[in-house]
């Protein structure tokens, strides 16, 4: 209950509210959480609540510590060891003020935070929506209480979460810092369930691994779909610890690498039109050949219409590319599969080594390719770039993080959709 309320004389702008237990009450064992009798006080500490009308407010209170019989006692040592010999001996139970004996709960803390489980909380709330130091400016606290409030949020979610039934994810990567550092994330990418699963460290086989590994066989065995990219460690991963899945290569990657193909070829034969001294006709031409053509604006057309009279290799190449796009039409994986084969060996005689090195690529891959038709197009990878989306504006949102777990639990937070613990009052 409370006691008395004053403003306190060493810190300005702070209310302290003194909180005493109620008379004749017992309190509550940290380790069984059953009623135990008190035996003595710990120092008083303060546990910093949420701002009120501009004012820190902090409840002081001295801990009573328990003297449980079941944790909260425990036997003296024996001074005997090494030796084959029996002892008889009464051994007395030790009232240890160190180990022997615990504190209570207490219904507005955790553990050894400074701060009441609402304040944390309220800033973890806060800390979606804001970077977290503008959090921290905001409300008067330290970078370092936002973290930890974030932190303690997000692993009472992990703790609490049910993760399966699992029926299809998407896995990708992401770069966090210079120098090629990655992150593995995984996604549940579900019709009304998109979270993020898993964030793994660096990008190797060992690491996605590690994702099966937290999922356990029986999830495992109960996914109907995978989305990857075409990186060879992700599909051996997959053919080996969810065999039973179908994997499917989505349309979003396989479209972007013949978006990069096209620009390989507009880029070398713009370097050579220059080289050989003639007119730069694909000068200001990139986006006029990469946009689909409902997306481009009047004078990207009328540009288009004028490139489409040259007898070039990017006009070629861009030929190929939309013919391409009737594969998506398709509704029979059998005469997808045969119009796959048909643009290949068409792609392959055009002598454009970009364009031959994705029909190659395709052929390489499809039966993964063709999976995208057993799915009926209701499971894709673009799902998964756009949370990749969300987890770079994360990390540009706090312009980075110093470690790649305090990254780890921003992503858990802001993607993850974990559960919280229920209080009296609710933060939006």
């Amino acid at each position: 209950m409370y006691g008395k309320t004053w403003f306190a004389e060493t810190r300005p702008n702070t209310i302290e509210v003194e909180v005493i237990p109620r008379q004749g009450s017992k309190p509550y064992c940290s380790g069984c959480g059953k009623r135990r009798a008190g035996y003595d006080r710990l120092p008083e500490r303060s546990f910093e609540f949420i701002p009120f009308w501009g004012f820190a407010v902090f409840f002081l209170y001295a801990r009573r510590r328990v003297d449980c019989p079941t944790c909260g006692v425990v036997a003296e040592i024996l001074p005997f060891w090494g030796f084959a010999v029996f002892f008889l001996y009464a051994r007395r139970r030790v009232d240890c003020p160190t180990c022997g004996v615990v504190a209570e709960i207490l219904p507005w803390a955790c553990g050894k935070h400074h701060l009441t489980t609402a304040y944390m909380q309220f800033l973890a709330t806060w800390a979606r929506k804001l970077s977290w130091l503008e959090v921290s400016r905001s409300f008067h606290t330290s970078w370092d209480q936002v973290y930890r409030s974030v932190e303690w949020i997000v692993r009472w979610g992990l703790e609490h979460r049910v993760l399966g039934p699992i029926k299809a994810f998407g896995v990708d990567e992401i770069a966090y810092s210079r120098g090629h550092k990655y992150l593995t994330l995984a996604y549940q990418i579900e019709a009304g369930m998109v979270r993020l699963l898993w964030v793994g460290k660096e990008r190797t086989v060992k690491t996605f691994e590690g994702f099966f590994t937290m999922l356990g066989p029986e999830t495992c065995a109960g996914i109907e779909f995978v989305c990857s990219d075409m990186w060879r460690p992700y599909i051996r991963v997959i053919r080996e610890r969810c065999s039973q899945a179908v994997h499917i290569l989505d349309r979003f990657h396989i479209v972007a690498k013949m978006n990069d193909a096209l620009d390989e070829v507009r880029a070398e034969e713009a370097r050579e039109l220059v080289r050989n001294g003639r007119e730069p006709v694909l000068k200001k031409s990139r986006w006029c050949l990469l946009k689909r053509s409902e997306n481009l604006t009047t004078p990207q057309k009328g540009r288009l219409k004028e490139l489409l009279r040259y007898n070039l290799k990017s006009v070629r190449a861009y030929l190929l590319k939309e013919d391409f796009q009737q594969f998506w039409e398709y509704a029979s994986p059998t005469w997808a599969g045969k119009f796959l084969d048909a643009w290949c060996t068409t792609a392959l005689r055009s002598r454009i080594e970009p364009m031959k090195k994705m029909a190659r690529m395709c052929r390489r891959h499809r039966p993964l390719i063709l999976n995208w038709f057993k799915a009926k197009g209701q499971i894709s990878n673009g799902i998964v770039e756009g949370l990749n989306t969300k987890a770079k504006l994360t990390i540009r949102k706090s312009y980075g993080f110093r470690s790649p777990e305090i990254l780890e639990m921003a992503l858990y937070h802001a993607l993850g959709k974990l559960p919280e613990p229920k209080l009296t009052h609710e933060f939006y």
